[in-house]
């Protein structure tokens, strides 16, 4: 069955937050003095169980999604995360299953997320300064950590890796060419993403976006490069390559070039509702419908009309007059 939005966009890919607990306090996602000690995290009980997680992708998967993808907060957070992984691989049609991470975990689970059959993985990585890193992550964890969980995802066999770096005006946008450099000597596929205006917490103005038409011009210093041509549908980032067959890394430009056109994406969060937009104010309750006893055909009819009723595009109406609204906090729904 192949389901269309309003816009005539199909469904394919599914993001899962299994956790919205983080060993993070990025000031773009979770500042810490709004979720300190005393913030009231979900309670155990109100997560989706493995097996609704499970059942849910089986439905999706019926409906045509095949890209898989594991978020938080931070995944690695959530117990027993391999056998989530496992149940997942086993279902028919899910031809990818990804995760993104922060990174400070892997040495421990890297290993069994591999054997488990997680075929890709991402991980965030916005600095190579100690000193910045430990301002931006809001945490004595230090970048060495993430940095041995990338040698540990090497050594599990996750490879090519994918590095996230989001780009800020005055924080971070002196180590472009620093971070491009890193993840070409280490084999790694880097994605400099614009600081996008996700939930209402992060402080966001348009000023503060690092434009990649900006980033493209200096990685040039690297020597010359030239765009991948994709006829893969529902990618957001722009893949480019180094013509000197050194590798490749990707822009993803969210706000001046927004692609919202060829967005395919449904998002889970950890509680249990469907979001069809990374900017929605509100979601679609499926954990109430499967804790019901709601039978398959009804849950997927759910789905079926909250995705026929989608007309989400905010990045294309963004403007530095666009009047804050009320969005979904990004660690609630993964990015």
């Amino acid at each position: 069955m192949k389901l269309l939005d309003t816009f005539s966009r199909p469904l394919g890919a599914l993001r899962i937050s299994v956790t919205d607990r983080c060993n993070f306090r990025c000031p773009y996602c979770m500042p810490r003095e709004v979720f300190g000690a005393d913030y009231p995290f979900m309670d155990r009980l109100d997560i989706l169980r493995f097996e609704e997680i499970e059942r849910l992708v089986g439905l999706f998967v019926g409906l045509g999604v095949r890209k898989v993808r594991l978020t938080g907060g931070e995944p690695l957070l959530r117990k027993s995360l391999p056998d989530l992984v496992a149940r997942i691989v086993r279902i028919p049609g899910v031809d990818d299953l990804a995760l993104t991470t922060n990174g400070v975990l892997l040495p421990e689970f890297a290993q069994a997320l591999k054997d488990a059959g997680l075929k890709r993985l991402t991980v965030s990585l916005d600095t190579l300064n100690a000193d910045r890193f430990r301002k931006l992550s809001d945490s004595e964890i230090p970048l060495t950590r993430v940095l041995s969980g990338l040698a540990a995802a090497r050594s599990a066999g996750f490879a090519p890796i994918k590095l996230n770096c989001v780009l800020q005006r005055g924080i971070n946008e002196d180590e472009i060419l620093n971070l491009a450099t890193f993840a070409r000597e280490g084999g790694h596929i880097l994605r400099f993403i614009e600081f996008m205006d996700v939930g209402t917490q992060n402080g966001w103005k348009l000023d503060a976006v690092v434009p990649i038409d900006e980033v493209l011009a200096k990685i040039t210093a690297l020597g010359e490069i030239e765009p991948i041509e994709d006829s893969k549908t529902g990618r957001v980032a722009e893949r480019w390559r180094y013509r000197d067959g050194s590798g490749e890394f990707g822009v993803i430009a969210s706000v001046t070039k927004a692609f919202c056109g060829g967005c395919d994406r449904a998002r889970l969060s950890a509680e249990g509702a469907l979001y069809t937009c990374l900017f929605a104010g509100s979601g679609v309750n499926l954990k109430t419908a499967l804790r019901n006893g709601s039978s398959d055909s009804d849950l997927r009819a759910l789905i079926v009309s909250s995705w026929k009723r989608r007309d989400d595009h905010y990045s294309e109406l963004r403007s530095s007059n666009t009047p804050p609204t009320r969005k979904v906090e990004m660690f609630h729904i993964g990015g």
